[in-house]
């Protein structure tokens, strides 16, 4: 063991020693042709290196060297001493060509040892201007050479020419994916004496999500080649991009304000000492501004995986548990980290499915870049804390996580390993509380483990064309017959009670009854031929029918009166003969002796056959008057009607024409029916085929078919599909349909959460409010049969107050009917209110992931940014702009095709 120990200590103290003792080399990284330059070898250790050799090689001519220095420090630090030797060779080199070459390594023996240098590169420009060394702030090995023609232009004329000064903006790509990180740097070109900068402007970088990595507070430059000549540069800023939206992007142009040393040529006297005390310099400001620099940005293919966490590069993912053993109640976390190259900063937090009965809180983010890689690399961490709350072994299931290959051109997912957790029973138990000893288990609420979006309605719907009850022919067919039973029912009672009122009809009506009964009695003295009280009988029954079916009084009836009054009400003339001859026989038989059985016999028939034709005809004559009468207002009723459902333009009488629908597809096509693309969604859908699923709905909503259902269905495919805006507008287009449907508005509800705007609603009037939640309460079809129902309560409620005869009916019937109205046509107005919000197309959802929203049509400034899901209202149009007004009243210009109609 201490051998082993001392030999470790022994290599280790070579090693250093190895270390100290080597060739450090100190040379610029570019020169021109026609520049000297300085290179230097620099040996460290604790003794002075010897034997030491090095040759310039073919490429460089040797101007002067070497030239050697040496120094040496001692340090004495706790009584121990300790020296330090530095050796130093530096050489005058002249490059031979343009090129980049190698510098020959050189070689010494320090300690007996031989070291050597490692080969530094150079390039050799053709720029030999000396400009480029006046830099005050720069790095690196100053040209030997004199002033150049360059300098002398600025100094005869005073300005700087655009190739001595200028600013660039760099990017590590011009053609991206969304998501996909550009590194960008901004950097300063000079080969002028800068003194300093004014009014700098950096790019704001819209359509970016962008971050600082590099901001140095002081300024360095360095030597460095571009287009063939040497410069001075800066780094001002670096930037990492991550597009985030698709299409050309424009980067807006930096600017910078340098102040510039320039010298100015006085009058001299041709001393020689002119140049050294005669000189005079001035500062100009030079502006410098980069030019615009556009960035193509293509989407990111379709079919993301549900598991696509808006990763776009190339990625791992580990994952980890603070212990796999714990007690119940204890806390523990889980810890998902994704590491890679690639928009780290963006990256998504991973759907983690926890057993149940685990509490999970709030995840903890971590996030670790490589500045030194432009920020485009690193990690990031998510942190689930969380606590078991019953005892025993769990396993979190492996967690997926996709991305988007840019090297591959497609979507890859990663997967975790299951992860095994052992929960032992805790100080109290299953339970963190124990407050009662009584057996059992300790009862809690139920929790929800997660929230999604209703599952989809598999029932076929009743789908429709015009699913609108309010307004169509049947509707006002209806209200019609409504209103014509109530105007019938109301004639028809006030004519009964007339009647009733009335004596004379009374008789009228009781005459024929009279006149059968006392005919009866006739009969009966008929058969006991009892002669006189037969007549008597058979007088007083047609005096009397003819009294009370004519109305006249005693005092007016004889023949020539009843004969009369007889054919004014229509009778025939034989009737009305034979009727004057039977009272004519009755007179006669009361004063004259027995005319035997027989005659007694033909009498009464007579009597019997001319009252039933009296009767009838009286009754004919009555009838045909009233009933022509009630014929006509029935006619006039429905008449009316009828014109009002001709000139509502709502109404479409014929039959909606399909033909066009039906000769749309291709003959080789035939078009699906309805009932078999509903089950193929519903298939489709239960097999997370939900792109299937759009494909078989959207077609019978192609059809010009309906329902809310079947919106809502489509708006749950696109959602679980990851397409917030087309989930949003069927979900809407849903609940126009029916504000009622529960399952569109907690979609709806559920799915907006996911849209990036946060826009605080204007209030609504209080009492508008009211109305519109009442309104959605049941949909437009409810609302017009309700309206029907209650109609004909309110009138049954007329009826009631207009005919009955005690006061408190009639009061009941008059604040009954009263209610029942104004009910009634709250419904009519609530079905039509739905009717009206459905047709009116004034609403409509984002559908780009960026808009920017303009002071006016085809320009203008930009007055705000929306995203895709958001829901705006178009109050006009031009041309291809929409004029648009979001929740909060704020109005503005987007361009049409960022919209789609509700």
């Amino acid at each position: 063991m201490y051998i082993t120990a001392l030999a470790v200590l022994s290599l280790a103290a070579t090693l250093g020693l190895s270390a100290q003792n080597a060739i450090r080399v100190e040379a610029p990284n570019v020169v021109a042709v026609n520049e000297q330059f300085n290179v230097t070898f620099i040996i460290e250790g604790e003794k002075n290196p010897s034997d030491f050799s090095w040759s310039p090689g073919e490429e460089f001519q040797l101007v002067w060297g070497p030239q050697k220095g040496t120094s040496t420090s001692i340090q004495i630090v706790n009584g121990k001493r300790t020296s330090s030797h530095q050796t130093t060779y530096t050489y005058i080199l002249l490059p031979k060509s343009t090129g980049t070459f190698q510098i020959p390594a050189a070689s010494a023996t320090v300690s007996g040892d031989k070291i050597a240098s490692s080969q530094t590169s150079i390039q050799v420009v053709t720029d030999a201007s000396s400009s480029a060394s006046q830099g005050n702030q720069a790095s690196g090995q100053g040209s030997s050479q004199g002033s150049s023609g360059t300098a002398r232009q600025q100094a005869a004329t005073g300005e700087i020419p655009a190739e001595d000064l200028f600013m660039r903006l760099s990017l590590s790509r011009s053609e991206v994916v969304m998501g996909e990180p550009v590194t960008a740097s901004l950097k300063l070109y000079q080969r002028v004496n800068i003194a300093g900068f004014e009014n700098a402007k950096f790019p704001s970088f819209n359509g970016f999500w962008s971050q600082e990595t590099y901001s140095p507070t002081n300024i360095e430059f360095k030597r460095e080649s571009f287009d063939d000549k040497i410069y001075n540069t800066a780094v001002l800023r670096s930037y990492v991009l991550i597009p985030q939206q698709s299409g050309t992007i424009t980067i807006d142009p930096a600017e910078l304000v340098c102040l510039v040393n320039i010298r100015v040529n006085t009058p001299t006297s041709n001393s020689i000492f002119d140049s050294f005390f005669q000189d005079e310099y001035r500062t100009i400001r030079k502006r410098v501004v980069t030019p615009a620099v556009k960035v193509k940005v293509n989407p990111l293919p379709a079919g993301q995986p549900a598991s696509f966490g808006g990763g776009v590069g190339s990625f791992g993912i580990s994952a980890r548990l603070s212990s796999d053993e714990l007690k119940a109640h204890d806390a523990g976390s889980l810890v998902i980290t994704l590491s890679g190259r690639g928009n780290v900063s963006l990256l998504e937090e991973p759907k983690v499915s926890f057993p149940p009965d685990f509490e999970v809180y709030d995840t903890k983010t971590t996030e670790n870049t490589d500045k030194s890689n432009g920020g485009t690399s690193g990690s990031k961490s998510f942190e689930f804390p969380f606590i078991p709350r019953s005892a025993g072994d769990f396993t979190i299931e492996p967690v997926e996580y996709s991305y988007y290959d840019v090297t591959s051109g497609k979507y890859v997912t990663l997967r975790t390993q299951p992860l095994h957790i052992k929960v032992a029973k805790g100080k109290g138990g299953d339970s963190p509380v124990q407050i009662s000893t009584a057996p059992g288990v300790e009862r809690r609420d139920v929790k929800s483990l997660a929230d999604d979006i209703r599952f989809i309605s598999t029932k076929k719907p009743s789908l429709s064309r015009n699913s609108f009850f309010v307004g169509t022919p049947l509707f006002f067919v209806l209200l019609a017959l409504i209103l014509a039973a109530a105007v019938v029912t109301w004639l028809a009672t006030r004519k009964v009670a007339a009647m009733k009122a009335d004596v004379a009809m009374t008789k009228n009506r009781r005459a024929t009854k009279m006149a059968r009964k006392r005919l009866q009695q006739a009969g009966d003295f008929l058969e006991k031929n009892l002669y006189t009280a037969f007549y008597e009988e058979l007088h007083k029954a047609l005096i009397g029918f003819i009294s009370d079916k004519l109305n006249m009084d005693m005092s007016e009836i004889s023949k020539e009166n009843i004969a009369v009054a007889l054919q004014d009400g229509g009778v025939a003339e034989a009737d009305v003969k034979a009727f004057t001859d039977l009272i004519d026989a009755c007179e006669f038989a009361r004063y004259s002796p027995d005319a035997g059985h027989e005659a007694m016999n033909s009498h009464y028939e007579s009597a019997v056959n001319v009252i039933s034709a009296i009767d009838s005809s009286l009754k004919i004559r009555k009838a045909g008057n009233g009933g022509a009468a009630a014929l006509v207002a029935l006619l006039l009723s429905f008449g009316t009607a009828f014109s009002a459902m001709a000139q509502n333009d709502q109404i479409v009488i014929a039959p909606a024409d399909t033909s066009a629908v039906e000769t749309a597809a291709p003959e080789s096509q035939a078009v699906k029916d309805p009932e078999v693309l509903w089950q193929e969604g519903v298939s489709a859908y239960s097999e997370s085929r939900y792109q299937d699923a759009v494909s078989a709905w959207e077609g019978i909503a192609a059809t010009g078919l309906g329902a809310p259902e079947l919106f809502c269905n489509i708006g749950d495919a696109y959602f679980k599909l990851g397409n917030y805006p087309k989930a949003i507008l069927n979900y809407e287009r849903a609940l126009k349909l029916d504000p009622s449907c529960s399952d569109a508005r907690y979609n709806l509800d559920f799915a907006s959460g996911f849209v990036q705007d946060k826009i605080e609603a204007v209030p609504e009037f209080i009492l508008k409010s009211l109305a519109r939640k009442v309104c959605y309460f049941l949909d437009s079809n409810s609302w017009a049969i309700l309206f029907l129902v209650l109609l004909c309560g309110a009138l049954g409620m007329g009826l009631m107050f207009l005919l009955a005869s005690s006061l408190g009916r009639r009061r009941t019937g008059f604040y009954c009917g009263i209610v029942l109205l104004i009910l009634s046509l709250c419904c009519l107005g609530f079905s039509v209110w739905q009717k009206q919000a459905y047709s009116s197309d004034d609403s409509a959802i984002v559908m780009l992931p960026v808009s920017s929203v303009k002071s006016s049509p085809s320009g203008g400034k930009d007055l705000f940014i929306i995203h895709e899901g958001t829901k705006v209202k178009i109050l006009d149009s031009v041309g291809s702009w929409m004029n648009i007004s979001l929740a909060d009243g704020r109005q503005g210009w987007i361009d049409g095709e960022a919209l789609e109609e509700i």
